[in-house]
């Protein structure tokens, strides 16, 4: 009698169905089993005075995003944090948003509320990146230095964190896959309306990369 292997569920959560996929495609739950913290960056996406400030998840998120920084920096790691301060709205974006575009133009000029991170945060040290984005995407070309900037350092697996989930962190992480990055979602430092957050979690783990908490790198981290 055969006994089919079992799978093991998904420490954030997803869909047993689509973990199930996953699995029997490539025998494993992960894509990526080890971290070289050396060339890791954490990608820490728009934790601002203007971005998701209303999250239910708040505290924790920048709870567990302090702690993962913390342990990277003391592996070696790179911590990047990438804010969008919009000065001029496009048209696109003035057309998708309407009269909301001027709160953003607003929050994007110096000493707007989009240059001021989280109050829960501790403050980026001095080897950290500070960088900003035109766009949605932290990794889309010509809107955000960050990808030339993490290549200088031979940044290879990238960890995103921030807000909002379905919107920028996806956007990034997206685009990091394209380039060729080995990218993980942490799925408890990511604010966002719970349902958008399964969604957008369930679609990378599927298709892009990889899904884990901030405690599952953290251990990651300490065995690598």
């Amino acid at each position: 009698m055969t006994h089919q292997k079992e799978i093991p569920a998904h420490p954030s959560d997803l869909q047993p169905r689509i973990v199930q996929k996953v699995y029997q495609r490539r025998g494993s739950l992960y894509a990526f089993p080890t971290l070289d913290p050396t060339k890791t960056a954490l990608v820490v996406v728009d934790l601002d005075m203007g971005t998701a400030r209303d999250a239910a998840n708040l505290q924790q998120v920048a709870d567990n995003v302090n702690e993962l920084a913390t342990a990277l920096r003391d592996h070696g790691g790179t911590v990047a944090w990438v804010i969008t301060p919009i000065q001029k709205p496009t048209k696109n974006f003035q057309a998708v948003f309407g009269t909301a575009a001027s709160k953003f133009e607003n929050m994007g000029r110096p000493g707007g509320a989009a240059h001021m991170l989280w109050p829960e945060l501790n403050p980026p040290t001095d080897t950290d990146i500070r960088t900003t984005k035109l766009g949605h995407s932290a990794f889309f070309p010509g809107k955000c230095d960050l990808n030339e900037r993490l290549k200088a350092k031979g940044i290879e697996s990238i960890l995103i964190v921030g807000a909002v989930t379905n919107v920028c962190c996806e956007a990034s992480a997206r685009d990091a896959a394209e380039l060729d990055y080995q990218v993980t979602l942490i799925s408890d430092a990511m604010a966002g309306l719970p349902g958008l957050i399964q969604g957008t979690l369930t679609t990378f783990f599927r298709w892009y990369g990889d899904v884990r908490t901030s405690q599952n790198v953290i251990q990651l981290l300490s065995e690598s």
